[in-house]
């Protein structure tokens, strides 16, 4: 099969696509033909040897797919062959078929195809367990989204709409503000030309934002500080910005506010059942017509470095896949 290869800890540059055999089977395991990957800052992050997890080399990257079952380990019940499913998996997606525990794969609504099926688990997954379990959000509250036109931030427009807050939108252009718009922003904020702290002021009549949704860290997060209200909660979910910031305590003292650090992975492990529940909602709400998932960019494996490229350059609004067939 083909596979996109991590062989060295040298990022995006270092990757190469091949023939390799296709993965054995595991116990417990699903094997899917991939229709489509997703593509993830994680994936930039695992392939320089930087992120939470670090596979053993070689290794095919990618996080997430969608496709069609083909094969199942005996005893496997979850799903069968033929079954059109999404998957969360720990690396492999990047590739024409993967294999991963059965605990990992979630059959899909009919009407969603592959590359929107790939676009789903980790940003929807982040966004619902985010907002809804670890953050509490509520009808009547203000959530600050930023990054609101890429992966994670669009969903979090999307479900903190369907949680009943009034959603303040930040990005960077008017063309990025247009899309998280549409998926139901109340409120936007341009930050290359305004001011975040003093437009979310202005928008909750002085009091601040509720909930601080935050994928970008750096000076999104320096603003989120000074225009959180009272008792505000500020969920950190990346540093896309690149930049790591430095939390003074003096100012979370003061204005009794909560930062909570967010790593959709581990509840895998430190709370199984929750991403059960999580799932079962977001397919719900998506079959309803609530959630529009967003595929800006669609490439080929052997464009990984350009899909890459769009990712990291911010050329994308919500989602970048990888189509192993090649691109659609």
């Amino acid at each position: 099969m083909r596979a996109v290869m991590c062989r060295s800890w040298n990022g995006v540059d270092g990757l190469t696509v091949e023939d390799v055999p296709p993965p054995p089977m595991v116990e417990n395991g699903v094997r899917i033909r991939v229709g489509a990957a997703a593509l993830n800052f994680a994936d930039t992050l695992m392939v320089a040897g930087k992120y939470q997890v670090k596979p053993d080399l070689p290794f095919v990257p990618g996080l997430e797919a969608g496709g069609t079952v083909i094969e199942c380990a005996p005893g496997v019940t979850r799903v069968k062959p033929g079954d059109r499913v999404m998957a969360h998996v720990g690396c492999g997606a990047f590739a024409e078929e993967i294999v991963t525990p059965a605990e990992r794969v979630y059959r899909r609504p009919a009407a969603m195809d592959d590359a929107t099926a790939a676009a789903f688990p980790i940003v929807y997954g982040t966004s619902h367990m985010g907002l809804k379990a670890k953050a509490g959000l509520k009808a009547r509250e203000t959530l600050v989204v930023h990054g609101a036109a890429g992966g994670v931030g669009l969903t979090a427009v999307e479900i903190g709409k369907r949680l009943g807050a009034t959603v303040i939108a930040t990005a960077g252009g008017a063309d990025k503000l247009k899309v998280a718009a549409a998926h139901g922003a109340d409120h936007l904020i341009d930050y290359k030309k305004e001011d975040i702290r003093e437009r979310v002021k202005e928008i909750t009549g002085g009091r601040g934002a509720d909930v601080v949704y935050d994928p970008v860290g750096g000076d999104a997060f320096a603003a989120s500080l000074r225009s959180t209200a009272p008792d505000g909660r500020i969920l950190v979910v990346g540093f896309a910005s690149g930049t790591v910031p430095q939390i003074p305590a003096n100012i979370l003292l003061v204005k009794n506010i909560t930062v909570i650090g967010f790593y959709w992975g581990a509840y895998r492990t430190l709370k199984p059942d929750l991403y059960e529940e999580t799932f079962g909602e977001l397919l719900r709400w998506h079959e309803e017509g609530a959630l529009k998932p967003h595929v800006s960019m669609r490439f080929g494996l052997e464009q990984i470095k350009d899909a890459f490229a769009a990712l990291t350059g911010r050329q994308s609004t919500g989602k970048v896949v990888l189509i192993p067939g090649g691109a659609m």
